[in-house]
């Protein structure tokens, strides 16, 4: 049975500039680093990025993107660094919580997000997406 995501594995050009991007800007803490990869915490969970020369040059028209947690007192604070060091963002924020949708220095899509899964289902709750479907029964506090 899976208990978790263990980590995230980011595939990165240039090292010392992913990881001066993930521990300044995006405020990750540095566990380790050698030659070709760094291991950075993000809450309980961790990111590995991995020094690989087959690495994108730049986002995927795709979807899919790596949202990182944050209370809503420290959202502003997070939104202020990242756009005062010109980072570009790829989209605007359409759903519940307030979020910033950002690019890593190699076109990874990222983004900063106050919301959790609970506040989440409770906004789909009040705006059920199109051809929603429930699986689980409402939980405490509910």
């Amino acid at each position: 049975m899976i208990t978790g995501i263990n980590h995230l594995t980011l595939a990165v050009r240039d090292l010392e500039r992913s990881f001066d991007f993930y521990t300044q800007v995006v405020a990750l803490q540095p566990v380790v680093k050698w030659a070709r990869g760094a291991y950075l915490q993000a809450g309980d969970d961790w990111i590995c990025l991995s020094l690989d020369d087959e690495t994108r040059t730049g986002p995927l028209p795709e979807y899919t993107h790596v949202a990182f947690g944050v209370g809503a007192e420290a959202f502003i604070r997070c939104t202020k660094a990242i756009r005062e060091q010109g980072v570009t963002i790829w989209k605007e924020n359409r759903s519940e919580g307030d979020s910033i949708y950002f690019l890593d220095p190699d076109g990874h899509k990222l983004e900063i997000h106050s919301g959790d899964l609970q506040s989440r289902l409770a906004a789909l709750r009040d705006n059920p997406y199109e051809g929603l479907e429930w699986f689980v029964q409402r939980t405490q506090g509910e």
